[in-house]
């Protein structure tokens, strides 16, 4: 929890009551006890006290806890929601039901211990502990979608975060209720992320037999699983998603290494390297299939060079994807545009031999061939995508290497003899500066629609959790 958040929740919770006024509850009580009003006493007691814990709990805008199931598949912005839900759950039992136990002990302390206990267990009913666990439990029943595993180890860590204060707080009998759903949810949270976690592998072969994207872009599988597999052997994720399998592995009396969550991992991303090799022979375009495995090599180099993943692949493993990168990306230019400053060949206009006549229609015949290879590469490439900024600036680069200083010195040289023209602009059709301009703005990144991956699933439960949260283009993998 931050610092700010714990700073604004302080000013929520309310302040301790001073001994004095403890002193003349139990005096109070007494009286009642004697004129058998003791059943009275708690019922107002109950009352009064679950109201002030609910009006310190209605400050922390908790609406987003009644949220349904229908209405959480329909909204992006849950992974906030169950961030704040462990944030706000936090404060609840460590500051407000805490301070409600310290009281009923206090108040009570010279009554039977069942009873303070029912009157606690009363208050925090009253109050919406149940709210609060019923919101874990919508989690846990939400369709399938690329983060829905990352949500249900959030509200494992931060139920386990309170364990004890739930053994402590909600341990006696009163509280059967509270108990029975907390167990309930666990349960659910540790099958759902054990079951989902199982499935990744299976799901990222199943995607093999998909097309890949139109644009030669990353597909949105692998985006979606590298980063799945860095957030999972990262500092937040790995130890809990252990103690996950631990749990859910010994109810079936197996145990669960280590070693096992790593190989899964690692095997998951070997997968994705089969995949990236049959999409890439998939493109009938052979530069296509090349800007694609650049692309691709690439974002597996950049985006697991210095995490856990990569170091666990080893630096060969990382180098040799940069070299494919390098080596795809020098294939892609040299047979798309690095073939264009051959139109604008130099022989036979070295001497003039043939007089101005002859050579400024050679000069307009290579000007109109290279200006149509130009409209024509240029077509075809304007709807690629280089998702990486850094790749796609490099690139740009490389291409306007490759062409624009051939092109600058043909029209500083030959552009002469077709500028004073009548049809000089059907040939000097391009200036330099706009020829630059146009090839850096190629392969930027399109809007995205939000996406999630799956494929033929390997039981009916997941297919029929998934099938609707899907947001992809029909032809490919978004």
């Amino acid at each position: 929890m931050s610092s700010s958040s714990l700073g604004e929740q302080a000013c929520i919770a309310p302040s301790p009551l001073p001994v004095s006024v403890i002193q003349k509850l139990q005096a109070i009580l007494g009286r009642l006890i004697a004129n058998n009003r003791l059943e009275k006493c708690i019922s107002i007691y109950v009352e009064v006290r679950s109201l002030n814990v609910r009006e310190s709990l209605r400050a922390l805008d908790l609406d987003y806890l009644e949220v349904s199931v229908s209405e959480f598949n329909d909204v992006q912005s849950m992974d906030g929601y169950v961030a704040r839900w462990g944030m706000h759950l936090e404060f609840a039992v460590k500051h407000l039901f805490e301070a409600e136990y310290k009281l009923c002990i206090d108040v009570f302390e010279r009554m039977r211990l069942d009873v303070w206990l029912d009157c606690f267990a009363k208050i925090v009913a009253q109050a919406g502990i149940l709210a609060f666990l019923q919101f874990g439990k919508t989690v846990t029943e939400s369709r399938k979608d690329p983060n829905k595993l990352l949500r249900l180890l959030d509200i494992f860590s931060s139920l386990n975060k309170l364990r004890l204060d739930f053994n402590r707080l909600f341990g006696g009998a009163a509280c059967v209720e509270i108990q029975n759903f907390t167990r309930d949810l666990i349960r659910s949270v540790i099958d759902g992320a054990a079951e989902m976690f199982s499935e990744l592998l299976c799901q990222v072969e199943l995607q093999k037999h998909t097309p890949p994207p139109p644009d030669g872009s990353v597909p949105r599988l692998v985006i979606i699983i590298i980063d799945y597999c860095n957030k999972l052997l990262g500092d937040d994720y790995k130890s809990i998603l252990i103690q996950v399998l631990v749990i859910h592995r010994s109810w079936k009396r197996e145990k669960f290494q280590e070693k096992l969550l790593v190989s899964e991992v690692l095997n998951i991303i070997k997968a994705i390297e089969l995949n990236l090799e049959t999409w890439m022979n998939v493109y009938e375009d052979i530069n296509l299939s090349n800007f694609f495995a650049m692309n691709n090599h690439w974002h597996l180099y950049k985006h697991l060079k210095g995490t856990r993943v990569g170091d666990l692949l080893g630096d060969s493993w990382l180098k040799e994807h940069e070299q494919y990168k390098d080596y795809y990306a020098a294939v892609f230019l040299r047979d798309s545009w690095g073939k264009l400053p051959n139109h604008l060949s130099r022989e036979g206009l070295l001497l003039f031999s043939g007089g101005h006549a002859t050579a400024r229609d050679l000069v307009k015949k290579r000007l109109k061939a290279f200006n149509e290879a130009f409209d024509d590469m240029y077509k075809k490439q304007s709807n690629l995508v280089v998702l990486e900024k850094d790749l796609r600036e490099r690139t740009c680069q490389v291409i306007v290497q490759a062409v624009v200083p051939v092109y600058r010195s043909y029209m500083q040289n030959y552009g002469p003899l077709v500028e004073q023209d009548a049809s000089s602009s059907k040939y000097a059709k391009y200036t330099v500066q706009n020829l630059e301009k146009m090839l850096m703005s190629l392969f930027q990144p399109k809007p995205r629609r939000y996406g999630s991956f799956k494929g033929r699933q390997p039981s009916e439960k997941f297919n029929n959790g998934v099938r609707d949260d899907l947001h992809r283009t029909a032809s490919s993998v978004m």
